[in-house]
């Protein structure tokens, strides 16, 4: 018994990276140098995945096996349950189990379930949104392009073997220079005669760059900061100089639209200027010397706190693993403009966040980094790591952000952070079934209301438990 509980089912993680690369059974089982026939019984869990197979994943591709070792696949499962707690299903009764034992035994269907359901609420949020991806016929239209990158991105664990090994080779050929922004400036010219300008917003017309390759000008706003400015050239001379490489890797997710796909590749870009500006091998050693301390390594290689923070969320090289972190960006308001790392947090991809993670201090006191331990109702632990940003605005003032980083809490001896407890939270209220918490918004869906006229606890709401 103890032996069949080790077996390790992931039909459903080879079919979505079978899927992302674009390749047919047949293709994908010679890689792998299986049969396509052993292929179709593992993607069906009905056979599990060896150590040899693994081992041809990590060899062939270049991949984190763990990724293969944990239970049913996170993100997936936050997907069935926001399904199921919807009120349209309300009379299945679908529990916790329910739900995992669908994404085990039929992947498939588990996968084609959350996207029906990502596509009825995307019809009712944005009946325009839905109107306009049918009338261009884009592939992906049950999902938005914003949704369809990000999954693109977590399937790829945010890591690009190909661009570190074009980023590295471009930063080789930079010259001397007095800052790293004065080397990428100089390459520009002399490689592609642009020069960079620095322009007052009010010729800039809102713009934070633009190349005018008419006049062979690279036109910068000047409100950009120092480290954005050196960003903004790196995203350049990537477009310019890795276009081939970009472009492979843009095509390797084989599901994503036109709109999407040109989205992937712009944050391909933006991947490719990063490993520029924070070399891997230099920025690894750095991090682990440091303990993951995002302030000493803004300082190392004269990078933003978000530029920081975004980049840990990439250092999943084989032989020179980082720590798996999640990141997330969030206004005022509670609207998330980036997330990357869903394969270490699931995110609910609708409704708010909890109330009781307190990312959104950070707007309170943005002066300092608010660190702050996280219990999952399931009983996972992770360490949240929270700072406020800033960008000038074009109409004057600055936009405030809340930048979340984050990783498991087995974690906690590696890095500089440590919580001084662990704060109950949730996904959502909607998808949140603690009854104790007094700073929901919302009852779950998938419970009823139990209302006494005579009682009113500390929680806004009261609901039946079984």
């Amino acid at each position: 018994m103890a032996e069949a509980q080790e077996k390790l089912f992931a039909g459903a993680r080879l079919r979505r990276m079978r899927r992302d690369l674009g390749q047919s059974q047949a293709q994908f089982a010679d890689s792998l140098s299986v049969s396509a026939s052993y292929l179709n019984l593992l993607e069906r869990n009905q056979r599990p995945v060896t150590a040899r197979v693994l081992l041809a994943l990590a060899e062939v591709y270049d991949i984190d096996v763990r990724a293969f070792a944990a239970d049913s696949d996170r993100q997936l499962l936050a997907d069935l349950k926001e399904a199921a707690a919807d009120p349209v299903l309300k009379g299945a009764d679908l529990d916790q189990r329910d739900l995992s034992d669908l994404a085990d035994a039929h992947p498939r269907a588990a996968e084609a379930m959350a996207r029906l359901y990502q596509a009825y609420r995307d019809t009712s949020a944005a009946a325009a949104d839905l109107a306009l991806r049918a009338e261009e016929g884009g592939a992906g239209s049950g999902r938005s392009a914003l949704e369809e990158v990000r999954d693109a991105l977590d399937g790829a664990q945010n890591h690009f073997p190909a661009l570190e090994i074009a980023a590295d080779a471009l930063r080789a050929a930079l010259p001397e220079a007095v800052s790293l922004e004065a080397a990428l400036a100089a390459r520009l010219m002399a490689a592609h005669g642009a020069a960079v300008r620095v322009y007052d917003d009010s010729v800039m017309a809102g713009a934070l760059r633009r190349f005018d390759f008419h006049a062979r000008k690279l036109l910068l706003s000047d409100l950009l900061t120092p480290s954005a400015r050196a960003f903004h050239i790196a995203v350049t001379l990537a477009q310019l100089e890795l276009g081939e490489v970009l472009d492979a890797e843009a095509d390797r997710p084989a599901a994503l639209g036109g709109d999407a796909r040109a989205l992937y590749r712009a944050s391909l870009a933006n991947y490719a200027a990063a490993a520029m500006l924070m070399p891997y091998d230099a920025f690894y050693r750095a991090a682990e010397t440091a303990r993951y301390d995002i302030d000493v390594l803004r300082r190392r290689f004269s990078v933003s706190f978000e530029q920081v923070c975004h980049r840990l969320t990439t250092l999943n090289r084989p032989g020179a693993r980082g720590i798996a972190f999640f990141m997330i960006r969030v206004d005022p308001a509670g609207n998330v403009s980036k997330r990357f790392g869903g394969g270490v947090l699931a995110f609910a991809r609708s409704g708010g966040g909890c109330a009781r993670w307190r990312a959104y201090d950070a707007f309170r006191a943005p002066e300092r980094i608010h660190v702050q331990g996280l219990e999952l109702p399931d009983g996972s632990r992770f360490i949240s790591i929270a700072r406020a940003v800033t960008r000038a605005l074009p109409s004057g003032g600055a936009a405030l952000a809340a930048i979340a980083l984050g990783c498991e809490a087995k974690e906690a001896g590696r890095i500089a952070y440590a919580p001084v407890d662990f704060t109950p939270v949730g996904l959502s209220c909607r998808l949140c079934e603690r009854a104790d918490c007094a700073e929901r918004a919302f009852p779950p869906l998938q419970r009823p209301l139990r209302v006494d006229p005579h009682f009113h606890g500390a929680a806004p709401f009261a609901f039946a438990h079984d």
